[in-house]
């Protein structure tokens, strides 16, 4: 039999990493970062067994560990780095600049914003799961994907790269 972790927190951890990824541009500190939150998670299990919003608490329990690890290195910026995504080797180097570019945008977006876009256009999570996900409504999910959306593709079209 399956424990809780394992039955309900380990499969999200791919989409985790992911995320805080995306925050941090750095493998080790994204490992580093998730382990603390797994920690807290079985340290908690009890408690968050009946929790109505295991992923949301997940979500926001990696953004505070990661702005946590930020306060203290006095580094703020690292979640605002515009580094670019790892990208599968057979991609052409065009299409490598535009995705880097793309996400350079995107690191310019409002937080609610970038954060709405990436789970996404990156996660491909359903509105639903977003706002279960980020706790705001659905129409607050829409409102800042359309947003998001229309900020990259004016800058997409002032780039002359769309029309």
């Amino acid at each position: 039999m399956k424990s809780f972790f394992e039955a309900h927190i380990w499969p999200l951890r791919g989409r985790l990493y992911r995320m805080v990824y995306l925050w941090t541009k750095d493998r080790d500190l994204s490992e580093d970062l998730l382990q603390n939150v797994f920690t807290k998670t079985v340290e908690r299990q009890t408690e968050l067994q009946n929790h109505p919003n295991l992923g949301g608490w997940l979500v926001k329990s990696l953004k505070n560990e990661a702005l946590m690890h930020f306060r203290k290195a006095n580094r703020m910026s690292g979640l605002e780095g515009t580094e670019e995504l790892p990208q599968p080797e057979s991609q052409s180097l065009e299409s490598r600049e535009q995705h880097q570019q793309i996400f350079g945008w995107v690191e310019q977006l409002p937080q609610n914003q970038k954060d709405v876009f990436l789970l996404r256009e990156v996660e491909e999570m359903s509105y639903e799961e977003i706002a279960q996900q980020l706790e705001i409504t659905l129409d607050q999910v829409k409102i800042n994907l359309h947003r998001a959306r229309k900020a990259v593709r004016e800058k997409l079209i002032n780039q002359g790269i769309t029309r």
